[in-house]
């Protein structure tokens, strides 16, 4: 690979912050993917996996119906919240290093889950164990960016497109088989005590094939803007996740309805510093590139109606039709088949049709989930594991048409010198999408099991009118998705600024 030289001003500042810049190409960048590749997949394993594991832990540990539901939420709320800041802290302090922290801290801290003695631990150690994957998570963009010439990065994101499908479907399958198998006796503390392995090969991994890369230029913590900024997706994110529970009370609107000041307070403070020179924990002139801001409402949409469809598909298969988490979990296999398959045809056809291959795949996942609503409505409870084997294959290769070049044209744009708060950004946009998607059609499909004594036939009218909503989510990303460039932009030109120099340091040792 061959890169633009940075000018001289900023080979200097390479030189007092990270060494000299060296890029080498061929087996050990592949290396370093596979690495990253390999922390994203433990992330999103860990958040599905947990899932199935909740009725074990509850009878093991004597944990309350509130206690179980904040195992998941305690890992959502802090994850979230941080990933923004997170993704700023590796432009400025080096984005490997804080790589290093979230993948340490995240092993150490799912040793404490699967020790824990007590609910109120469990808790404690799974909020701790979102705020690792926040330090940890937005890195992975970063350094891709940073490894990688615009022209090459298509590839590399097919590949995360790949391992996202990979992990949603491996989750729960694993999750399924670990619990049932209860391995030397661990049971559900065996699904946390699995990413000790991976964790320690991670670390030495990391340390042998992944090289440091910070903001060429620079920075400082824009603390303002941090609190501001956590602040803002905290008053999102913790009503979505805890809503539904609450059956609404007031004060939670109320946090909702405070979210949209708390946001333009912060966009407004964001661009007066970065206006005056300073270092924005978001820079707003990253919101005036077309690709980035329109990337960033379509994936919000998007991964709305994929979290609300999925959250519904769960509930019904398992509550309604008695479907084990093992069979659940094959439920999802033809859909995580089709979005490797996707991922990986996706790259080319992008290069030649740009986002028109995004609007066919909004177009293909909504369909997907208008057919499997079908096929639950007349199969009744006759619907088998492999009944929505057709719409499940459909809706994977409509994700993959649509997360691979998204993610390409959202962050081409974007130089090294942000991408870290891009990242953090565009990953705190899927959260709040999702989270929107589950309380939304969640709403809805509690809202139908409300209406009377629960029957299977009740809970078939939920699934079916919860999916018009996901779908019409679906809708809404398809049209936002109009506001996209035609294409990426020009790779060339993205080189040929003179702030998208990688700063890349030489290998320890």
């Amino acid at each position: 690979m061959t890169l633009k030289p940075a000018t001289t001003t900023e080979a200097r500042s390479m030189e007092a912050s990270v060494g000299p810049a060296k890029v080498e190409g061929g087996r050990g960048r592949w290396l370093a993917v596979g690495v990253l590749m390999i922390a994203s997949f433990m992330d999103l394993m860990d958040v599905t996996i947990v899932n199935v594991a909740l009725p074990a832990m509850q009878a093991d540990l004597g944990a309350s119906s509130a206690q179980v539901q904040w195992v998941v939420a305690a890992y959502l709320l802090p994850f979230s919240v941080l990933l923004i800041t997170s993704g700023r802290l590796g432009d400025i302090a080096g984005r490997r290093r804080m790589f290093l922290i979230g993948v340490a801290a995240f092993t150490a801290l799912s040793l404490v889950a699967g020790l824990a003695p007590s609910a109120d631990v469990l808790v404690v150690a799974r909020a701790l164990q979102g705020a690792a994957a926040a330090l940890m998570i937005p890195q992975v963009l970063s350094i891709i960016q940073a490894m990688f010439a615009p022209r090459e990065r298509a590839a590399v994101f097919g590949l995360y497109g790949a391992v996202t499908g990979l992990a949603a479907v491996v989750g729960p399958m694993l999750g399924g088989w670990l619990v049932t198998a209860d391995l030397w006796g661990t049971g559900w503390r065996s699904i946390f005590l699995i990413n000790l392995p991976v964790g320690v090969l991670l670390l030495v991994a990391t340390t042998r094939w992944v090289r440091e890369s910070r903001s060429p230029n620079p920075l400082r913590l824009d603390l303002p803007g941090v609190v501001l900024s956590a602040g803002a997706v905290f008053l999102v994110v913790f009503p979505l996740v805890q809503g539904r529970e609450l059956e609404w009370p007031s004060w939670i609107i109320a946090m909702l309805v405070a979210s949209v000041p708390a946001f333009a307070i912060f966009a407004l403070f964001e661009r007066q510093l970065e206006r005056r020179g300073g270092s924005p924990v978001v820079p707003m002139s990253l919101f005036t590139k077309r690709g980035f801001s329109s990337g960033v409402l379509v994936t919000t949409a998007f991964n709305a109606g994929v979290g609300g469809f999925f959250l519904v598909l769960a509930l019904y298969v398992q509550g309604a039709l008695g479907f084990t988490a093992w069979e659940a979990g094959l439920v999802l296999v033809p859909f995580s088949v089709g979005a490797m398959v996707a991922s990986g045809v996706a790259v080319p056809l992008a290069a030649r049709a740009g986002r028109l291959v995004i609007l066919a795949g909004g177009a293909l996942i909504a369909g997907a989930m208008l057919l499997a609503r079908e096929e639950a409505t007349e199969a009744g409870t006759a619907l088998g594991t492999f009944g929505l084997l057709v719409p499940m294959v459909l809706a994977g290769l409509g994700l993959g048409l649509v997360v691979v070049p998204l993610v390409d044209v959202t962050l081409a744009g974007v130089g090294v010198r942000d991408a870290g708060a891009a990242s953090g950004v565009l990953n705190t946009t899927r959260q709040l999408g999702q989270a929107f998607g589950v309380a939304m059609v969640g709403v809805v499909f509690f809202g139908v099991l409300d209406d009377g004594p629960a029957t299977v036939a009740l809970a078939q009218r939920a699934f079916a009118d919860s999916v018009w909503l996901a779908v019409a989510l679906f809708g809404l990303s398809f049209v936002a998705s109009f506001l996209l460039p035609p294409r990426a932009v020009d790779p060339e030109a993205v080189e040929a600024g003179p702030t998208n120099a990688p700063v890349l340091a030489r290998r320890p040792g």
